[in-house]
């Protein structure tokens, strides 16, 4: 079977390791370097902490379970150190609770810690005065996405995979059950399947195919397919797993770096825009890091990352088939670090005739009856993906 694979993303180089894994001459095509889209501006937080409904929490657990198993034998990608969330005002304080009821009723691990045993897990930490509460989920997780696709790529070529970029699909015409890819550098490729990968440009993919769009585009500043991630200096501070407050969410980076991210200020984040490093908004981060983690009197902002995310136009994931389309596969979801190797693994399967149960609330087709679709809104609040 040969299969080409469109986007080289997380998610397109897991599923790309895993068919080849399984026999079928796979062809990885971008139109840019491996993992430079969306992949490489990602806030990398493996969780199901906050995933609706419930069919989107079990296939978001059940990412979280294959990186840990993918991790086992080569995982200097991923950081099972779990996320400290800390809530302040009194409706977070009420959410939390709930979130916490409905999560333990599910048999998602959770904790809550008391003030000695939170500075334990963040020694910096700086706890407001008042009250407060305090979760830890100790099976969530962080990743180096760069790092991720660098990994999964390499294997994926050692396991027989052509990577071809760059190069962009122009057009796709079914042929004999398969399809003819045309190319834009003038050739073209027959195969059996094509996987599209492609994340936020999955609508160009579905044009091609004759489909509707299935992905919101950006529509001005602060819609719901935009956001930042600020980038500090190396600091000599303790933090190794996520944190999540109600003004900044913070991860760990290679080389002593912080990711910062203040979903509440995403409101200004538009396409074309790129914020300067010495600008207002890198200020309000700064400011808003020394509130919640000690050691940061030298911290400064190298780098805004404008963020695009990949949102489905009900927020939930594209998974499968067309029904009048088989030889096309879609794979879209906003939560792409989080389920990159089981989609990878059970993607594979499907195409090998294993239909996977997970993915049954979200096929393609349901976007298909635009009444049925709800709509996605921004995540603002502490918690939120």
């Amino acid at each position: 079977m040969k299969i080409a694979v469109v986007g080289a993303g997380i998610v397109g180089v897991s599923i790309a390791a895993e068919l080849a894994s399984r026999g079928a001459e796979v062809v990885l095509l971008d139109r840019n370097p491996a993992g430079s889209g969306t992949s490489s501006t990602s806030f990398a937080w493996v969780n199901s902490n906050n995933k609706h409904p419930d069919a989107y929490y079990e296939l978001n657990l059940a990412g979280m379970h294959a990186h840990h198993k993918l991790a086992a034998s080569d995982g200097e990608w991923f950081h099972p150190t779990g996320h400290v969330e800390l809530a302040v005002d009194s409706e977070h304080r009420k959410e939390l609770q709930q979130r916490l009821k409905r999560l333990a009723s599910l048999g998602y691990i959770t904790e809550l810690p008391d003030v000695k045993q939170t500075i334990q897990l963040i020694p910096d930490l700086l706890l407001p005065g008042g009250e407060s509460t305090t979760a830890f989920y100790p099976l969530e997780a962080h990743i180096d996405p760069v790092c991720y696709v660098e990994k999964r790529l390499e294997g994926a070529v050692s396991l027989g995979v052509t990577f071809l970029s760059p190069v962009e699909v122009q057009s796709l015409e079914p042929q004999d059950g398969g399809c003819l890819l045309g190319l834009d550098d003038g050739n073209s490729m027959l195969v059996d399947r094509v996987v599209s990968a492609t994340g936020r440009w999955t609508n160009e993919i579905a044009r091609l195919a004759g489909l509707p769009p299935f992905m919101l585009e950006f529509q001005g500043p602060g819609d719901p397919t935009m956001g930042y991630l600020a980038v500090t200096n190396p600091l000599p501070l303790s933090l190794s797993r996520v944190l999540t407050s109600p003004r900044l969410n913070v991860r760990p980076a290679p080389g002593g770096r912080l990711i910062l991210q203040a979903l509440d200020l995403d409101a200004t984040a538009e396409v074309g825009r790129q914020p300067a490093a010495d600008s207002s908004l890198a200020q309000e981060y700064i400011y808003r890091l020394r509130e919640i983690l000690g050691h940061t009197s030298g911290a400064r902002i190298d780098e805004i990352q404008v963020a695009r995310r990949a949102i489905p136009r009900d927020g939930l994931s594209i998974i499968g088939a067309p029904v009048d389309k088989p030889w096309l596969y879609l794979v879209a979801t906003h939560s792409g670090v989080t389920l990159a190797p089981f989609l990878g693994e059970r993607v594979a399967a499907e195409i090998f005739g294993n239909t996977e149960p997970l993915f049954d609330s979200f096929r393609p087709d349901r976007l298909l009856r635009p009444s049925k679709v709800a709509t996605f809104a921004a995540p603002r609040r502490p918690g939120e993906q």
